[in-house]
């Protein structure tokens, strides 16, 4: 009986012990996710949004002032990569003034010193190409507004001319050949960027402002990664954004929040019609003080899943600063149906974005940074960016080439 009793309590006191045990980690593990669950969600949420992508300078080319087969280079505003012959086309922003408007094909050389280091060595300007209409004609003096550029499958780029209403210049996104740069298709552009008909009669009241702002409309413009993989019938995404808001999105003078910009995302397929399928807000940062202009003013897509690098320049009488963002799109609200953005907006999901770099912490001269793009492995293996700026033909700015690692970036 004795021993009976002593058996029962030794289990009885093993018993304890183990729940004495299970209450420990139980409270241990309650701890810990007390302290770390929270930050842990808020981390793997942003790690769900975005991808863990960063930038290192490598270093800075200034192309000379020069001419190119009678036509001065300068005004480069946007630029994009042909993988397959190792060239960038570079687009110049001239309005067929000082030539006829035009893109150049360019030839980046890069260095490798002796300590491993990765630099511009050298720009090489190989060939201009001038744009035409569908009739093989230059485009008259005034007539366009060349800003945004992007290479298609089937040997053609897509350019956006940004618009200024008040000159007669409609904004549009055409297609060109590459090799002819004649005028091969146009996309339609929803009545919400263009400017309203004016009235034939007079008695009517004038119709409110509608459509881009002078000199604010398609600067930024890029095609899916993936398209240039794939053949030349399959149907590819085009994403274009306006620098500032349209007039009707647009909010007071001196407003300390974001300007509403719209992004537009169209499909294009080998036999329909190119269409727009979705439209999202992005918010610009607001304008720091002393800026004259604040302004997105490149895209550039770098995967297939809807994330992006952005680029907002500004300037004013400090100087020129931009910085680069990584955008993702999904979630986001579809804006196509909404037909102001000027009020509430707390309802509207916007693009989500995060700085990747802010250029003004690379301590060098900033110059009109209007034109990013991805470009050729590195001699390390890594994925590289090119910035490119626009010197407004001016003899006091600088056409200038920022190469920059990619990193956390796999294809």
């Amino acid at each position: 009986m004795t021993q009976l009793v002593n058996r029962n309590r030794i289990k009885l006191q093993a018993s304890r012990q183990l729940f004495s045990l299970i209450f420990a980690l139980v409270l241990t593990l309650l701890s810990f996710l007390t302290t770390a669950c929270a930050p842990s969600q808020a981390r793997t949420a942003e790690q769900r949004t975005f991808r863990d992508i960063s930038l290192d300078f490598l270093g800075e080319y200034q192309l000379p002032k020069t001419k190119f087969k009678d036509t001065p280079v300068g005004g480069l505003s946007a630029l994009t990569y042909d993988r397959q012959r190792n060239k960038f086309y570079a687009l110049s922003d001239d309005r067929s003034q000082f030539a006829p408007a035009r893109f150049y094909t360019l030839a980046l050389s890069v260095k490798r010193t002796d300590k491993g280091e990765i630099g511009i060595e050298k720009v090489d300007i190989e060939d201009v190409t001038f744009i035409t209409d569908e009739n093989g004609k230059n485009y008259a003096q005034g007539s366009i507004d060349p800003e945004g550029m992007s290479l298609s499958p089937r040997g053609t780029v897509f350019i956006s001319s940004e618009g200024v209403p008040s000159a007669g210049i409609t904004p549009f996104i055409r297609e060109f050949d590459v090799k002819t740069g004649q005028q091969r298709s146009s996309l339609i552009i929803p009545e919400r960027y263009l400017a309203p008909e004016e009235t034939k009669d007079k008695e009517q009241e004038e119709q409110a402002p509608r459509g881009i702002q002078d000199n604010l409309g398609f600067e930024a413009l890029t095609l899916e990664l993936g398209s240039l993989a794939g053949g030349n019938g399959d149907p590819f995404r085009l994403f274009t954004g306006t620098e500032s808001a349209l007039w009707q999105d647009a909010l007071p003078p001196k407003s300390p929040e974001s300007a509403r910009i719209r992004l537009m995302h169209y499909l294009i397929g080998p036999i329909s019609r190119p269409m727009v399928v979705a439209e999202h807000l992005y918010l610009l940062d607001p304008t720091p003080a002393g800026a004259i202009d604040n302004g997105l003013t490149e895209l550039v897509t770098v995967d297939m899943g809807g994330h992006f690098l952005t680029l907002e320049r500004t300037y004013g009488v400090l100087g020129a600063n931009a910085k680069i963002y990584q955008m993702a799109m999904s979630a986001a609200t579809d804006t196509s149906t909404i037909e102001t953005l000027k009020g509430d907006v707390s309802r509207i999901d916007p693009v989500k974005k995060k700085l990747v770099l802010d250029l003004s912490e690379l301590g060098i001269y900033l110059d009109n940074l209007e034109a990013m793009t991805l470009g050729p492995r590195l001699p390390d293996g890594s994925q590289s960016l090119l910035l490119v700026s626009d010197d407004n033909f001016r003899d006091a700015q600088i056409t200038q080439f920022l190469l920059f690692r990619l990193k956390g970036l796999q294809h």
